[in-house]
């Protein structure tokens, strides 16, 4: 199985292209769109997305990630062996969601021979076609990791500076890692902080209950509550947290439990 993940959207052809090549490499290989409406350019978000999206799919799967501002830069072209899956894609903090010492890097190689790219002439402006696409059919295909490319220190991979979670004065402290399409502001302080006692989340001079669904807000209300990521979000029942309460991304919260 191979994934696909993107910031190109459906109003292009840019995502069928890279359908194209995998199967002109790999014509049995089963590919499963994760999404290709990160917002533009949005590294962070791509990150959160894969992070959330990767545990639910079989031992061996390829996910294929392209979201990639630096594209024909120096910018390293990357993939990584873990212990049930590879990662495809540029080197850019992308993956740093997935790493962590319970799923540790066994290899890492620079995507440097170009005999599994679509050409060795490719395209300064679109490496999900010319290397990360077919590269990514190659593996579904079980060529070996190392045929790819030299090897890389993991430690040298980029890696994203994103704010953590903290205890302070009987709170934790975090702030808003990502917006869904339905406006859900969801923070970065996971469920197994909160253990079953969300109380309130407090957001500027304004707190918010905790519940366990979204209806157990009124109508237009907001509520915070678990989502089914893990992660503690904030919602208005039947309506756009974001746009309503005019938060984004970065933003502090603070979760008091009951």
């Amino acid at each position: 199985m191979l994934t696909l993940l993107t910031d190109f959207g459906s109003h292009d052809v840019y995502v069928g292209v890279m359908k194209g090549v995998i199967a002109c490499i790999n014509p049995r290989v089963t590919i499963v769109d994760l999404t290709h409406e990160i917002p533009p350019q949005d590294i962070a978000a791509a990150r959160f997305c894969l992070m959330n999206a990767y545990p639910y799919f079989p031992q061996g799967t390829v996910h294929v990630a392209v979201v990639d501002p630096g594209v024909g830069s120096a910018r390293r072209a990357i993939a990584l062996q873990m212990p049930h899956f590879t990662l495809v894609g540029p080197d850019n903090g992308l993956f740093s969601g997935v790493l962590s010492p319970e799923n540790p890097i066994l290899a890492a190689v620079e995507l440097s021979n170009s005999d599994y790219w679509r050409t060795p002439d490719p395209s300064t402006t679109f490496h999900g076609r010319d290397i990360f696409a077919p590269v990514g059919a190659h593996l579904s295909k079980g060529v070996p990791l190392e045929d790819l490319g030299p090897a890389i220190d993991p430690r040298t991979l980029v890696t994203l500076d994103l704010p953590q979670c903290q205890w302070q004065n009987q709170e934790i402290v975090g702030c808003i890692q990502y917006i869904d399409r339905f406006g859900n502001l969801i923070t970065n302080i996971p469920a197994s902080l909160v253990m079953g006692k969300l109380g309130s989340v407090g957001v500027g001079d304004r707190m918010i209950p905790g519940g366990n669904t979204y209806s157990d807000a009124p109508k237009g209300g907001p509520v915070a509550l678990v989502g089914s990521h893990g992660w503690v979000e904030i919602a208005i029942n039947g309506g756009n947290a974001s746009y309503t309460l005019q938060l984004a991304v970065g933003a502090t919260v603070r979760v008091r439990l009951s």
